[in-house]
């Protein structure tokens, strides 16, 4: 049984997901969460929000980093 790996996708100003940067992969959604909340700030230069994943599967809503 392999375990869920969470993520973060990134998205930018025209609503398209970014290739970069890239998310670390966590093994637990606390982590993730965790992570994002540790680093938003550095990301809302280049990211205007965040999607959590859990495999391919999207997890709740977007989080902003920034206004549009």
């Amino acid at each position: 049984m392999s375990r869920a790996q969470w993520r973060w996708e990134f998205v930018g100003a025209r609503g398209r997901a970014l290739d970069r940067p890239v998310s670390p992969v966590f093994t637990n959604r606390f982590d993730a969460e965790q992570w994002l909340g540790e680093h938003w700030r550095s990301l809302a230069h280049d990211v205007l929000a965040a999607q959590l994943l859990s495999g391919e599967d999207r997890v709740g809503q977007e989080v902003p980093l920034r206004e549009a």
